[in-house]
């Protein structure tokens, strides 16, 4: 994976104090409020749209090798098998693709870039939508973006992020998640590329407060019940977030967002409920849910969490909210069908039974590991336990 964050220019002081500013400039500039939310029929209850959110989907080259069968295709199916039912819990599922798409030649770290088919199987899989503002998306310059985006068009997947037309319109509007009345509006951010030059004629969007300051206002105008900001953010392997995220996600919820999603530290951080004054649940702050999928295998990197938001809009237009987590981890199992003799399957807490007995034992570390970080650090969210 890549080198250790570059930490952000401004410290978290610094960050809050053009927060402030930054909201101090929009008040004065702010239009009319857009219309209330319409309210509901109040006997049919409140409407409901339920959002899950995956880690790092990593493609080393061993997983890769993995993929790859003896009539020279690729199959990613095993490795999203098990959280099928999970994923079809969900109305949209969004998951952070740390690596670009395309032909051979495939590669791992630094730059990474994997075959189109596990576009294909994360769809297949009941995945929705990616992002794909990361420090790794311009691995392979522009053609990297163009390629990995038209392999997602292929396969059905919604993107945002990163872009491979610079208009405008395109790249500050959101990607809109509507169901029940309910109006997402999910925007993404990456703190930066790795010291990559973003491709001329390409856009991929960066970290910046009065950005998103202006895109929360803008998505509300337009009609956004909730917005959602998905921030690559933090620094690699450190289980507690950093004060520059606190400084960051506090900006945010104070700009209007409802979730803030994040990515990048390749282990899990804790995740929070945001109250109000009177202790009323307003907000979600996520600061990473570690990896998806990958080949990293020291302590914390094995796995991660989905996460999985409910939203209730009540006839009033009041949101609530049910927060919840699932974890799961990344096992290598044997596979006679794969040219390297394993796969990388992932496999949810729930799903134990299904490993072979020698599996188990490390399974079960990481899964009492996760769980006791999250108990002792998380506030507001519920453990995912129960079988799909």
């Amino acid at each position: 994976m890549s080198k250790r964050s570059v930490v952000f220019l401004c410290s978290g002081v610094v960050l809050a104090v053009l927060c402030a500013s930054v909201l101090s400039y929009l008040h004065l500039r702010r239009p009319a409020a857009a219309p209330a939310v319409a309210p509901t029929d109040s006997a049919a209850g409140p409407r409901e749209l339920t959002l899950v959110f995956t880690g790092d989907l990593m493609q080393h080259l061993p997983q890769v090798q993995a993929a790859a069968r003896r009539d020279g295709s690729f199959d990613y199916t095993s490795c999203f098998s098990r959280l099928r039912n999970f994923f079809a819990s969900a109305d949209f599922v969004v998951v952070n693709l740390e690596t670009t798409l395309g032909e051979a030649p495939y590669s791992g770290y630094p730059r990474f870039r994997a075959p189109e088919t596990l576009a294909v199987a994360l769809r297949r899989a009941g995945a929705d939508a990616v992002a794909l503002a990361n420090n790794h998306i311009c691995d392979r310059g522009a053609e990297g973006i163009r390629a990995t985006i038209g392999a997602l068009d292929k396969a059905g997947l919604r993107h945002t992020g990163a872009y491979a037309d610079t208009s405008a319109a395109l790249v500050r509007a959101p990607l809109r998640l509507e169901k029940n009345g309910l109006r997402v509006a999910l925007f993404n951010y990456t703190y930066g590329t790795n010291g990559l030059p973003v491709p001329s004629g390409t856009a991929v969007n960066g970290i910046d407060t009065l950005r998103s300051a202006e895109d929360i206002l803008r998505a509300r105008g337009e009609g956004a019940t909730h917005v959602v900001l998905f921030v690559h953010w933090g620094n690699e392997y450190e289980t507690l977030p950093s004060r520059q995220q606190r400084a960051l996600a506090d900006c945010f919820h104070r700009q209007g967002a409802d979730l803030v999603i994040g990515s990048h530290p390749h282990v899990v951080q804790p995740a929070e409920t945001v109250c109000d004054s009177t202790g009323n649940v307003c907000g979600i702050t996520v600061f990473s849910m570690g990896n998806f999928v990958s080949n990293q295998r020291f302590p914390g990197t094995d796995g991660g969490l989905s996460v999985r938001v409910t939203l209730s809009l009540d006839a009033e237009g009041r949101t609530t909210y049910r927060p919840e987590y699932l974890i799961h981890r990344t096992c290598i199992l044997p596979d006679g069908g794969s040219l390297s003799g394993k796969r990388y399957d992932i496999v949810p807490s729930y799903a134990r039974e299904t490993l072979p007995a020698d599996c188990r034992a490390e399974f079960d570390r990481f899964i009492h590991r996760t769980r006791q970080h999250m108990h002792r650090h998380s506030r507001g969210f519920d453990e995912i336990e129960y079988d799909y």
